[in-house]
């Protein structure tokens, strides 16, 4: 699995993840749809949705696949419903929202994000120093937060080089 990661749409957060094999994002079905009606249970509207897509024909809901994302309940790791770009434009098409604009628009900007990224990958770490200072951590919290990041890298390197294999 690639990289997972929680990306906010005005505030309302938006679980995605980056498979590196696909070099593709793919965005949580379920946060998208709640960011977009604005309902405290996205996961029902989804349902909803999904069964007129399927009633209607359309093969977008069977070409969409689950990965396993963090819950933002209880922090374990679930399948969850995910679409890449195109098929999450699709999916808002369906939805009669005000937000889709601006979520279109955000969708975007996440694209061209992870595009910048990979050309000069020290713009992550600038984008992950400027989101920890937006979200109130001191300077001091966010160099130590950097440093453990490293030496877990440093490790896991290690273990890699010494045949330790992902389970």
């Amino acid at each position: 699995m690639g990289n997972d990661k929680v990306q906010l749409f005005e505030d309302q957060p938006i679980r995605t993840a980056w498979v590196e094999d696909e070099e593709e994002w793919y965005f949580s079905i379920v946060d998208v749809v709640q960011a977009l009606t604005e309902s405290v249970d996205g996961r029902k509207y989804w349902n909803k949705l999904k069964q007129r897509l399927k009633d209607e024909g359309s093969q977008l809901v069977t070409n969409c696949h689950q990965l396993k994302m963090k819950s933002p309940k209880d922090g374990k790791r679930y399948n969850t419903d995910v679409a890449n770009a195109e098929q999450l434009l699709r999916i808002i098409q369906s939805i009669p929202s005000k937000k889709a604009e601006p979520f279109k628009l955000w969708l975007a900007q996440v694209g061209r994000e992870r595009m910048e990224e990979v050309i000069d990958p020290e713009l992550t770490i600038e984008r992950a120093l400027e989101t920890y200072a937006k979200k109130g951590y001191s300077r001091e919290w966010i160099n130590q937060r950097l440093q453990s990041i490293q030496v877990r890298k440093e490790l896991t390197d290690e273990w890699g080089k010494r045949g330790v294999k992902k389970a």
